[in-house]
């Protein structure tokens, strides 16, 4: 239940769920996303009331010090998804479906996402549109919900070139088109990632689902940001990105303090320890 919206959204103390991103993306609430990789971090953006959270492959480019994301595993992704499972009680759990996990088949497509669900997953994210229909059509049949991603998918960035904006001018009928097949397979929303704002508005025009854009402009139906991006803990970020908090300075000060209580031999206190 949202205090603008009191008739959409789930009642306190329940989870929220597919029906209710649909509700909001109906009623005009714009809806949020974050990432998160652990259980105390899922706990802290599901307490700020964050509709879903993401569970993404960036897990490895963030987390792990990996150039890219082709090389997370199923493993590491279903690891990481219980851990935010774990945390998290409200907000919709959102899993990648990692590079070489479900491109060979349906069947191998249904096996990563039933992996992914039993971790904790309320829904899974495939990156591709008209190529992956097969895949997407055989996981919604399997009863699992499904959010595409278009635009510049990092699984793909050797094969785009590098990190670019995709969906410009001549492409952005393609892109588009893409957007309507997922939706068509059951796809119940899609993120639109590195998208000219005017291909997201045009696809806005012709969707009947939500659009999640990160870097896709302002009229897509909500907004997705890596967690570790929208609180500044590291000094470079996406030119899309904005930093709503200085969480990585605070770590950094909180470690000196206790570096410094250390060395000066004020910590521990007598309140942290028994004598006897």
């Amino acid at each position: 239940m949202h205090k603008d919206h009191p008739d959409i959204g789930p009642k306190p103390g329940k989870p929220f769920r597919v029906q209710h991103v649909q509700q909001y993306f109906t009623a005009g609430r714009p809806l949020t996303m974050l990432t998160a990789y652990d259980a105390i971090t899922a706990r802290i953006i599901d307490s700020a009331e964050i509709d879903m959270i993401l569970v993404g492959d960036s897990y490895g480019t963030t987390m792990l010090g990996m150039s890219s994301t082709v090389g997370v595993t199923l493993d590491d992704m279903v690891r990481a998804t219980a851990a935010v499972a774990a945390g998290a009680s409200r907000a919709l759990v959102v899993a990648d479906m990692p590079f070489g996990t479900y491109e060979s088949s349906p069947a191998q497509a249904v096996d990563t996402a039933v992996a992914l669900v039993r971790a904790g997953a309320a829904a899974v994210k495939l990156e591709g549109g008209r190529r992956i229909l097969p895949q997407v059509k055989a996981i919604v049949n399997a009863g699992i919900n499904v959010m595409g991603h278009l635009g510049f998918t990092p699984q793909s960035e050797n094969h785009l070139g590098g990190k670019r904006l995709q969906g410009r001018a001549d492409a952005a009928p393609d892109l588009i088109a893409d957007a309507l097949a997922l939706q068509d397979a059951g796809a119940f929303s899609i993120v639109f990632e590195m998208v000219p704002a005017a291909t997201t508005r045009a696809a806005v025009n012709q969707l009947n689902i939500p659009i999640i854009g990160i870097g896709a402009g302002p009229d897509a139906a909500g907004q997705v940001l890596v967690w570790t991006d929208m609180a500044g803990m590291q000094d470079w970020k996406p030119s899309f990105a904005q930093v709503f908090g200085q969480v990585g300075a605070e770590l950094k000060h909180a470690a000196q303090n206790y570096r410094d209580a250390v060395v000066n031999r004020t910590f521990p206190a007598p309140e942290n320890y028994h004598e006897n």
